[in-house]
């Protein structure tokens, strides 16, 4: 089959839940209605066992498509890679990453496979780490079930590669919040500085406030009001408390939509709940 020709399936992958969206190509491609799946985590088992094994199952029909995967940040862990000048072929990008994410994370780093943005000697680059025992399962039924396996890519960066063109402003602060998890990531003059990504294990408002007045302290340069860019789909209520020092600007969806597969506010979980039965 020709890769024109093939059918996509768009996936999100979270601990407690699956998004998919199918697209069928052709002169007038047709995409078909979002499918989400809730799912509990296995006792015992990696965090992204149960979200699998439902992704499995509702792949087991699709063979012959395309494949894509967008990775709740839940799974991922980040790194900053501050510029280089002396840092300029692949092979020292690399090194250069994995001595930073050791830095970070120790010995973890050995059960990981690292995801490097575009490097570059003025800016950096962002570095993100994914299990490897995920990304081989990820594989291993791409290849099973004969699906083109497209990408796999951390919600940070596919957040932030949709709506870059958007974002404003020498300091930036970048925010993506899904059940669970907050992610926030800031640049300075378009370098990276720093990327946050923490549990939010009471009130998300809260504990995304007090992040950000963290992250500002440890940047050294926290202005009277700092402007955060926010994307928090499955947050449709999630404001800032007024006089707080910071403004959130929600990401303008209107200009550029969400891509389908992005998770959002369940709207019937009854009818999801029927897909687990």
């Amino acid at each position: 089959m020709s890769r024109l020709w093939r059918d996509q399936i768009e996936v999100f992958l979270a601990p407690e839940r699956v998004d998919l969206v199918r697209s069928a190509r052709g002169f007038k491609p047709v995409q078909s209605a979002k499918v989400t799946v809730l799912c509990e985590r296995v006792q015992g088992a990696p965090i992204w066992e149960s979200a699998l094994r439902q992704l499995e199952e509702k792949l087991g029909d699709a063979a012959g498509t395309e494949l894509a995967v967008t990775l709740s940040n839940h799974f991922v862990r980040y790194v900053a890679l501050p510029p280089q000048a002396e840092i300029t072929s692949p092979e020292e990008v690399k090194t250069y990453a994995t001595f930073r994410v050791r830095e970070v994370y120790a010995e973890r780093v050995d059960s990981w496979i690292l995801s490097i943005s575009e490097w570059s000697p003025v800016y950096g680059a962002v570095c993100a780490a994914i299990p490897r025992d995920l990304m081989a399962r990820v594989e291993d039924l791409a290849a099973r079930y004969q699906f083109k396996l497209k990408e796999i890519e951390p919600y940070l960066a596919s957040a932030y590669d949709r709506w870059q063109k958007l974002l404003r402003g020498n300091k930036m602060y970048f925010a993506v919040i899904e059940t669970g998890r907050i992610c926030i990531a800031l640049s300075v003059n378009g370098i990276w500085y720093s990327i946050r990504n923490q549990r939010i294990l009471q009130n998300a408002g809260d504990e995304l406030l007090a992040a950000l007045d963290q992250e500002a302290v440890l940047s050294g340069n926290k202005e009277a009001i700092e402007l955060v860019y926010m994307f928090a789909p499955e947050h449709p209520d999630l404001m800032l408390p007024e006089n707080c020092g910071w403004r959130a600007v929600p990401i303008q969806t209107e200009q550029i939509p969400a891509l389908a597969h992005y998770p959002t506010v369940p709207a019937d979980y009854a009818r999801m709940n029927q897909c687990l039965a």
